[in-house]
C-alpha cells in the first residue's frame, strides 16, 4: 500500500490522513447525524477501490453544468457538481472516490478553481481535487473542524461568499451550524437555480422540498432551523433546486414550492395536522 494514500471510509466517505493502519474511529460517524454499521467500521484507500471496481460517472446536467458521480456506492453516495463560469470553475459537494477520468473531464471543462461543499458528509474527496488543480477549498467556518484531512488550501468564510461573479455561497444552518447552498445565478436558463445538497431534501415527486436533522437516523429539523434555510435564500432568484443526488431534481417554480413546503412541515411539527384513527 502507498503510505501516503488517506483512508476513505465507506460509511460516510470522509477521508482521513494516511498511516499505516486505518483510524480506529471515524468522528463523522459517530456523530448523532451520521451512523456507525453494527458490524463495525469499514475501511479502503483511493488504489483498493479502483482495482476492485469503482469509476466515476461524468455527465452534462445542463449548460455549463456537470455531473460528477460514482458508479459504485461510496459514503452518502453524492453526485458532485461542476459548475463552469467565465472565470473558472467551482465544484461542489465532490464525491468520495476520484479517478483519471474525472480529472481529466475536469481539465477539459477548463480545470477547477474552487472546491467546496453543502456539509460535512459531502466532504468527500475534496482535497485530493484541491491537490490535483491547485484549487483552493472554501469550507463554512462553523463546520471547518469536520475535515478529518488537513489541507493548506483551505480558506473558511462565514454568512455568504461569492466564490465566483454569479455564485454565491450561502450559509443556512439546520442540518449543521454551516450547512450551506450555492445560489447559481445562471443556471435553470438564467432563471436561477439551487445546488442544496441536503440543506433540504427534493422529494420523489420533484413537487416538494423536506427537511431533516439527521436522514439516516429519522430525526427531524426544528421550527428554527427550516426558518432560517428558508430566510436565507430569501435574497436570491432561483427556479430550480438540485439536491446531493442525480435524481430528484426540483425543475421549476422552486422558491414558491420552498416557502409552501417549509410551511407544511412545520404544520406537523406543531401537531397542526389531523391525523386520522382507525374507530375502536
Amino acid at each position: 500500500m502507498d503510505d501516503r494514500s488517506p483512508w476513505i471510509c465507506l460509511t460516510c466517505g470522509g477521508h482521513y490522513p494516511p498511516g499505516e493502519a486505518p483510524p480506529t474511529a471515524c468522528l463523522v460517524c459517530e456523530d448523532e447525524r451520521q451512523w456507525v454499521p453494527a458490524t463495525g467500521q469499514r475501511w479502503a484507500t483511493m488504489a483498493e477501490l479502483a482495482a476492485s471496481g469503482y469509476e466515476t460517472d461524468v455527465r452534462e446536467v445542463e449548460p455549463d453544468l456537470i455531473g460528477i458521480g460514482v458508479r459504485q456506492e461510496i459514503g452518502v453516495n453524492q453526485r458532485g457538481l461542476l459548475v463552469r463560469t467565465p472565470e473558472g470553475n467551482l465544484l461542489w459537494d465532490p464525491p468520495a472516490f476520484l479517478d483519471d477520468r474525472a480529472v481529466q473531464a475536469v481539465r477539459e471543462a477548463g480545470g477547477l478553481r474552487f472546491a467546496t461543499a453543502s456539509h460535512p458528509h459531502m466532504y468527500g474527496a475534496i482535497v485530493d481535487w484541491s491537490d490535483a488543480f491547485g484549487a483552493e477549498i472554501l469550507l463554512p467556518e462553523a463546520d471547518a473542524r469536520w475535515l478529518n484531512r488537513p489541507s493548506p488550501a483551505v480558506r473558511t468564510w462565514s454568512g455568504t461568499l461569492e466564490a465566483l461573479p454569479g455564485t454565491t455561497l450561502v450559509q443556512c444552518g439546520g442540518h449543521f451550524p454551516g450547512s450551506a447552498v450555492l445560489h447559481w445565478e445562471r443556471g435553470a436558463d438564467g432563471a436561477g437555480a439551487l445546488l442544496v445538497g441536503d440543506t433540504f431534501f427534493v422529494t420523489p415527486g420533484e413537487d416538494r422540498v423536506t427537511f431533516a436533522w439527521s436522514a439516516p437516523n429519522r430525526l427531524p429539523l426544528p421550527e428554527r432551523g427550516v426558518r432560517g434555510v428558508v430566510e436565507a435564500v430569501r435574497p436570491y432568484r432561483f427556479d430550480r433546486v438540485y439536491g446531493g443526488w442525480w435524481q430528484p431534481v426540483l425543475r421549476r417554480d422552486a422558491r414558491r414550492i420552498l416557502e409552501t413546503s417549509a410551511e407544511r412541515y412545520i404544520q406537523f411539527l406543531r401537531g397542526e395536522v389531523p391525523i386520522d384513527r382507525p374507530d375502536r
